[in-house]
């Protein structure tokens, strides 16, 4: 079983930085997806960005329109991660979950019916 639990999530102005982290208990996650979702009012979840598993090539992955914005990584004990946002915008505001699972496929890495932990989610709020 793993728990997940986000930090770092705030209010900014836009242009602002900020960094989420997402921790890990009961396990390191050696060998899962760890990804990033969020999901605004009135709008389904999205996916925000992933990182493979190792057998898919530890390859990161992003939604296009936060390419260059965004980056997504993890520490050497697998056990947190972390999702660095740049350059903040309005339409970025959203209630931002981690997510991770053990054998997701690699076709199904933003799909987030496809995830089995995740986390209780942490508001991050852009103002303009």
């Amino acid at each position: 079983q793993v728990q997940l639990v986000e930090s770092g999530g705030g209010l900014v102005q836009a242009g602002g930085s900020l960094r989420l982290s997402c921790t890990a208990s009961g396990r390191t996650l050696r060998g899962f997806a760890m990804a990033w979702f969020r999901q605004s009012p009135g709008k389904e979840r999205e996916f925000v960005a992933v990182i493979a598993p190792p057998r898919h090539g530890s390859r990161t992955y992003y939604e296009d329109s936060l390419k260059g914005r965004f980056t997504v990584s993890t520490d050497n004990t697998k056990t947190t991660f972390f999702l660095q946002m740049n350059d903040l915008k309005a339409d970025d505001t959203a209630v931002y979950y981690c997510a991770c699972d053990e054998r997701i496929i690699l076709s199904s890495l933003r799909l987030p019916d496809e995830y089995d932990y995740w986390g209780p989610g942490t508001q991050v709020t852009v103002s303009s």
